[in-house]
């Protein structure tokens, strides 16, 4: 017999009469610990994953993003002469087709109830005639409503005068359109400086504040030209600028990239992005295209025929599309650009504490019936993670845990695009971890659970969506 199957039979026959004390010593200290540490890492120990929460309006991003900072409530717009007897109508049942069939009106919005956070980019989206744009225009009261109320930082714009109202839409909002609407007769530095103009700002004031506002958007040097000197993509550029020069809490932006070409589209897309996380302003996005709203939006709104049929974060609505229609809007999208690794963790089964001995860790595996565990230091910073097989070679040599850990391991934030991820599986052989910003084991996914989730739905002929 070779000196390891000696080695290997003595810790095989210490292993059988040292099993019964090791149950009654360790066993009870490393589920308590197990639990404790899973507890931290994942939450309550009866949870299994952080998936995403139902689509609803009050989803947690709101939470996060800040207060509310648009109430709506009740909203309804009729096109026509007697919108009262429209609302009759709707009220006893009618579709908007029938209301237009019957009275010859249209109805632009039903009982709109909404809710946009202070900070966030919220997307409304929909086929043409949906009433996405119809809902934006009443933000600012270019649309009149027939009925509801639209609270907007406290105050409910459908009680302001014709004055009041001129001095809210120049103080509170800003709005950028899809034709640009630029001055043809201003220079760059004029049509930006236009609305502080109107405000009745002195000119070395407005002129310093546009002119930070055009390098903020990428545009210095262009000061002093025309806008038609400038490409589609600047021409937008500009439009932002404007909108921002005069600070408002909230930015409205009516398929403000529509018109561009897809490269300068997608590029603009960017840009508004890094602006957004720079000045953190509320932005109210309008858009008929799918992949921009999932792109741009923290939440998205899905209208049709005039109301809103889901609201949620992107993650939510691909994964709990609440109609046909909804589901039909999804199909052929790529949901691991759009998915992040958070949907997709779950609460690892074995968290090992650094300080464990490797022939406890191997218990701790075998109880579990895993093959992987995964190590935290005493501030459950994740430090690498261990196989049952190199376990047993360090019970073989006498060494530590320490010889067992692997500690060039690939992970992923919770924020982490699941193309990603799907990258680094390629990769890998084990569950990934998900840490936090401060290294702190948040969970793991297992390979198997991903391609489930990421790949389209299907709409049973029921009108169901298969997950």
């Amino acid at each position: 017999m070779s000196y390891n199957d000696t080695v290997k039979d003595t810790l095989s026959r210490l292993e059988g009469s040292l099993s019964k004390h090791l149950d009654n010593i360790f066993l009870p200290l490393r589920t308590w610990t197990r639990e404790v540490q899973i507890s931290s890492c994942a939450g309550k120990p009866d949870e299994t994953a952080r998936g995403p929460p139902p689509a609803s309006d009050e989803s947690t991003h709101g939470e996060e993003a800040g207060r509310k900072i648009i109430s709506i409530s009740g909203l309804t717009k009729v096109f026509g002469p007697k919108p009262i007897t429209a609302i009759k109508m709707l009220e006893n049942g009618s579709s908007k087709k029938e209301v237009l069939e019957q009275t010859g009106m249209v109805v632009g919005l039903k009982n709109i109830a909404l809710d946009v956070h202070e900070g966030e980019i919220f997307v409304v989206m929909g086929l043409s005639g949906s009433g996405k744009s119809t809902l934006l225009r009443c933000l600012n009261r270019l649309v009149e409503p027939t009925q509801g109320s639209i609270v907007i930082n406290g105050t409910d714009i459908r009680d302001l005068d014709d004055k009041g109202l001129r001095k809210f839409r120049r103080t509170q909002m800003g709005m950028v359109f899809q034709n640009f609407g630029l001055l043809p007769h201003r220079t760059i530095l004029d049509n930006v400086a236009y609305g502080l103009e109107v405000r009745g700002a002195r000119a070395e004031e407005r002129h310093a504040r546009a002119q930070s506002m055009i390098e903020l958007v990428g545009l210095k040097g262009y000061e002093s030209a025309y806008p038609s000197a400038l490409s589609g993509g600047m021409k937008q550029r500009v439009g932002l600028a404007r909108a921002l020069a005069t600070d408002p809490a909230i930015l409205l932006m009516d398929e403000a990239f529509s018109a561009l070409d897809p490269l300068i589209r997608r590029s603009m897309q960017d840009e508004l992005i890094d602006l957004h996380d720079k000045l953190q302003k509320t932005i109210v996005f309008v858009t008929h295209d799918l992949d921009e709203a999932l792109r741009l939006g923290d939440r998205i709104a899905i209208m049709r025929d005039g109301e809103v049929v889901q609201v949620g974060t992107p993650e939510e609505i691909l994964s709990n599309p609440s109609n046909e229609y909804v589901a039909s809007f999804l199909n052929g999208i790529d949901r691991s650009k759009v998915m992040t690794c958070e949907s997709l963790m779950k609460r690892p089964e074995v968290v090992i504490s650094r300080k464990t001995g490797p022939r406890t860790a191997l218990k701790m595996l075998d109880d579990s019936d895993q093959v992987i565990g995964f190590v935290v230091d005493r501030d459950r910073r994740f430090t690498g993670l261990v196989k049952a097989e190199g376990l047993l070679k360090a019970l073989e040599a006498a060494k530590p845990l320490a010889a067992a850990v692997n500690t060039s391991v690939r992970t992923v934030k919770p924020d982490t695009k699941v193309e990603e991820l799907i990258a680094i599986l390629v990769e890998t052989d084990y569950p990934i971890p998900v840490l936090n910003d401060d290294s702190i084991l948040m969970g793991v996914i297992y390979p198997g659970s991903v391609m489930d989730k990421v790949r389209p739905d299907d709409v049973t002929a029921s009108g169901e969506v298969a997950l």
